[in-house]
């Protein structure tokens, strides 16, 4: 495996990474099955790519963008906590309004940034290396990781934690737990539009439909990650999806290498989603075998 092909992988599974931590802050911390990620990674990049285009500077066209998927997150938790809507049909609403939302704020399907100046070309003028990209997104990584370990241990997000696990405990105790999911979606979607803007400015130009599959490429490094890295509190779950990220980048890297076509990658995707998932189960029921069988050998033994 050549160098440029590990510095591409660890750079995506990077700037990925920070979506895959809005999807474990849902999905893992909140419990809550937000389908929301596909359309606010689009709406980070279409307004980050937009006003850039519209001669902004990169890092108040990034700020913009966090502030949209904020917006965006909190559409899906009004819809929840105020109309009572499911939380899975609140997600596919506000996806659905945001492809048309996306479009009009890019004008066009495509909006390209090429000989425009972004974070990665400003990076890349301060230090001429090849490995200065991966050094900012790693930093940017581990500053939104650190942020977000920072705020799941304050009172506030020890509260989003609490409703993820047992919400009718939390309400007796006085907690608004409405609230709490409407921060959460908002924080979730906030960091996905970041990543998503990170995205645009990395690979030179937003598109209308990059973040289809978002949310399966996300869940897929939560889990993966999860499976390797023992999940023991907050920070070790940050990290395994940061790891899970990285991975799940490096098996499709290896997938296109095998020769397989782009447009396979879903499949693949799903595919390691259900391996991911199969695997403990697998490891959990071989185990009560395991058990069962010992009394029944040891009985042997002791008649032999």
């Amino acid at each position: 495996m050549s160098s440029t092909l590990v510095l591409g992988i660890l750079e995506q599974g990077l700037v990925y990474g920070i979506m895959a931590l809005g999807v474990y802050l849902t999905f893992r911390v909140l419990n809550f099955p937000d389908l929301t990620v596909d359309g606010s990674f689009t709406l980070g990049g279409a307004i980050a790519a937009a006003m850039i285009v519209a001669g902004h500077r990169p890092a108040v066209a990034t700020l913009v963008a966090v502030l949209g998927g904020l917006a965006a997150g909190a559409a899906t938790g009004l819809l929840h906590t105020r109309l009572r809507v499911s939380g899975l049909l609140a997600g596919i609403l506000t996806m659905t309004a945001l492809y048309s939302v996306n479009l009009r704020v890019m004008g066009r399907s495509n909006v390209p940034l090429l000989r425009r100046e972004t974070l990665i070309t400003q990076v890349e003028s301060l230090w001429a290396s090849p490995w200065t990209t991966l050094l900012f997104l790693l930093v940017a990584g581990l500053a939104v990781k650190l942020l977000l370990d920072w705020f799941l241990q304050t009172e506030y997000g020890l509260a989003i934690q609490a409703t993820g696990d047992n919400p009718a405990m939390i309400r007796s105790l006085g907690v608004d737990t409405d609230q709490a999911v409407l921060v959460g979606l908002a924080l979730s979607n906030g960091l996905v539009a970041l990543s998503g803007a990170l995205v645009a400015q990395y690979q030179g130009f937003a598109d209308v439909g990059m973040g289809i599959g978002m949310i399966v490429a996300g869940l897929a490094s939560v889990i993966l990650g999860q499976a390797l890295v023992r999940v023991r509190g907050v920070f070790f779950g940050t990290l395994a999806a940061l790891v899970g990220s990285i991975l799940y980048r490096a098996a499709a890297g290896l997938a296109l290498r095998m020769g397989l076509a782009p447009g396979d990658l879903k499949l693949i995707t799903a595919l390691v989603v259900v391996a991911a998932l199969a695997v403990p189960r697998t490891l959990e029921w071989a185990g009560q075998l395991r058990r069962q069988a010992r009394p029944r050998s040891e009985r042997g033994g002791e008649y032999a």
